[in-house]
């Protein structure tokens, strides 16, 4: 159990469940009004420590520089949500959402209170602090439902938010290739012979009188002559033209965005405009 002591070694260290993972960073610490026992620790989760969850800190233990609680770190996350800066304090109903949300027996919570002697008719309300010292002195006064935040001087601090942006990657649509046959009429001109008969007929000379008597003188024949031509043949192979690709360019665009972001004023009440002046240092 942490104790009132150890909570400027808590607040701003790292937070972690009891398998090892880092959950967050310890922001604030929540004390009972009555015992000023330390309640509720918050955590800082999310990108940038956006959220705060409450974890309830009495099983927790401070191991070295860091903060370990018996809570794994999804259900730290999915802890219901209450706004801290709701003046300071847990409301009963809050606190046993919380407690029921952790499986802690609310009739246990009261009776480890009444076993310190600190839980009456004050009730049970919590506020967070800064510092150990005081959050006990200020519960013990009887200041049930009191808010404000409890520090170790008489300052008061003024915070406000800052916006953080980050970016996310999402699928913003899907491009593909897809191959399929089509047919095309091809044409082209191929040069085709072919064989003609052509009838000559020479006069008897010295040079072919032998072969002119060489068979009978009167008689019947024939003679034959075959011929040619050529055809069209059409063949087609398939050859590899070129190779496609698809690969992704990335360009970078400009987007303003814009977000509400809450400040703190602090206004000086029955004190003189030339009476207010920045601190040195």
């Amino acid at each position: 159990m942490i104790t009132r002591e150890q909570i400027n070694n808590v607040l701003d260290h790292p937070v972690y469940d009891g398998e090892g993972h880092k959950i967050g960073e310890a922001k604030h610490v929540f004390f009972d009004d009555m015992s000023g026992r330390p309640e509720w620790v918050t955590v800082k989760t999310g990108w940038f420590g956006s959220n705060e969850s409450f974890v309830p800190i009495r099983d927790a233990h401070l191991v070295e520089d860091r903060v370990e609680v018996p809570y794994h770190k999804d259900q730290v996350k999915e802890a219901p949500n209450v706004d801290v800066d709701a003046g300071g304090h847990l409301s009963e109903s809050e606190e046993h959402r919380l407690y029921d949300y952790y499986g802690i027996n609310w009739d246990s919570v009261l009776d480890d209170g009444d076993q310190t002697g600190q839980y009456g008719q004050t009730g049970y309300a919590t506020g967070t602090a800064g510092a150990a010292d005081t959050a006990g002195t200020a519960g013990m006064a009887g200041a049930a439902g009191r808010t404000g935040r409890y520090a170790d001087d008489d300052a008061m601090t003024r915070s406000e938010e800052q916006m953080h942006v980050g970016v996310e990657r999402r699928e913003a649509g899907r491009a593909r290739l897809r191959k399929y046959v089509v047919t095309e009429e091809v044409e082209t001109t191929v040069p085709l012979r072919h064989e003609e008969v052509r009838v000559e007929r020479e006069p008897i000379t010295d040079a072919n009188r032998d072969a002119a008597l060489s068979g009978p003188e009167i008689s019947e024949a024939e003679h034959e002559v075959t011929l040619h031509e050529e055809r069209p043949v059409v063949e087609t192979e398939a050859v590899p033209v070129e190779r496609v690709r698809m690969t992704t360019d990335e360009r970078t665009e400009e987007e303003t965005v814009r977000g509400r972001v809450r400040k703190e004023h602090i206004e000086a009440e029955g004190v003189e405009p030339g009476d207010i002046r920045p601190q040195d240092g």
